[in-house]
């Protein structure tokens, strides 16, 4: 073939890939799914304007130090009080009791099925696991109301009918699939050259899990624990059953005390009329619980990005 036949073969081939026709599935298509990421955003700024427009008015009323810096709760009372620091010490209090259970079992539990169980194994222990993801949380309630605080007085601890350890308890045992789950997609995302690598140089099946995968998965891992976290500070049934609605400023897990959604559950039932101080301070609350929570997830983001392991 000569060269004027092989340019005239070359401008002939169309210099755009894209097609000439209109493909108007596609742009409806594009447009649902803007949709879709709309809704999540919209539905934010929905719940945000819902709780902060009744909390200003009721910082209005109530000065934000007061309810910030407070150590007594009881709003419902007279002459009331709007100290917001005994709810908040219960609802961390209650959190790092549950943390105290989840974390090394859910990590532990993580490790097991990503590098020691068969593939045989897994099959049976996932769904084993995950059933206790499923369980209702006023289940884990009464559970811990009725067999665990009667347990731990077996067991020779003075605790209250409504505590803090038996709630703590519960909840931790509800987020090992959290946490569990999670972390185990992060390590088994970690490629299998880093194990034959290690195991190369002569490491042990336990020092490849705990000195190579578990750094190498840090990022996910770090947001598993950010979610049971915020799980657990956002639990609402098994404190508002099991911990009790004592507004206490103590860090004694044998004693009752109050949280932050105890206290939302227990007040929002439609007893308070509408308007009113008592009222808005189911909002105050709300937002209270709403900024902690986000303050978190900024946070986690930031240890996620800092751990981030990128792998070609």
């Amino acid at each position: 073939m000569s060269a004027q036949s092989l340019e005239a073969a070359a401008g002939a081939v169309p210099t755009s890939l894209r097609s000439s026709r209109k493909h108007y599935g596609e742009k409806v298509i594009q447009v649902l799914l803007g949709l879709c990421a709309l809704v999540s955003i919209v539905t934010t700024l929905g719940i945000v304007l819902s709780l902060l427009v009744p909390a200003l008015e009721f910082f209005a009323e109530v000065n934000p130090v007061d309810f910030f810096t407070g150590t007594t709760w009881a709003p419902l009372f007279e002459p009331a009080s709007f100290g917001v620091v005994p709810l908040i010490v219960g609802t961390f209090s209650v959190t790092f009791w549950a943390l105290l259970v989840a974390i090394p079992f859910g990590l532990g539990s993580a490790i097991y099925l990503s590098e020691y169980a068969s593939p045989k194994r897994q099959v049976v222990l996932k769904p084993m696991l995950e059933i206790l993801a499923g369980i209702p949380t006023v289940v884990y309630g009464y559970f811990a109301l009725t067999a665990v605080t009667p347990l731990l007085r077996t067991l020779g601890l003075q605790v209250e009918i409504f505590n803090v350890l038996a709630g703590g308890l519960v909840m931790g045992v509800m987020l090992i699939p959290t946490i569990a789950s999670l972390s185990e997609d992060a390590m088994a995302a970690v490629p299998q050259g880093l194990r034959d690598g290690a195991y190369g140089l002569g490491a042990d099946k336990l020092q490849v899990s705990t000195r190579v995968i578990v750094p190498a998965a840090m990022s996910g891992i770090i947001a598993s624990f950010v979610l049971g976290i915020s799980r657990a500070v956002g639990e609402t049934m098994i404190v508002l059953i099991a911990v009790g609605q004592q507004a206490k400023l103590t860090f004694n897990p044998l004693e009752g005390v109050s949280t932050l959604t105890a206290f939302i559950g227990a007040t929002g039932n439609g007893d308070l009329p509408t308007g009113s101080t008592e009222y808005k301070t189911i909002f105050a609350v709300g937002l209270t619980l709403f900024v902690m929570t986000l303050v978190m997830n900024i946070i986690s983001i930031r240890l996620v990005r800092k751990y981030r392991e990128v792998y070609d």
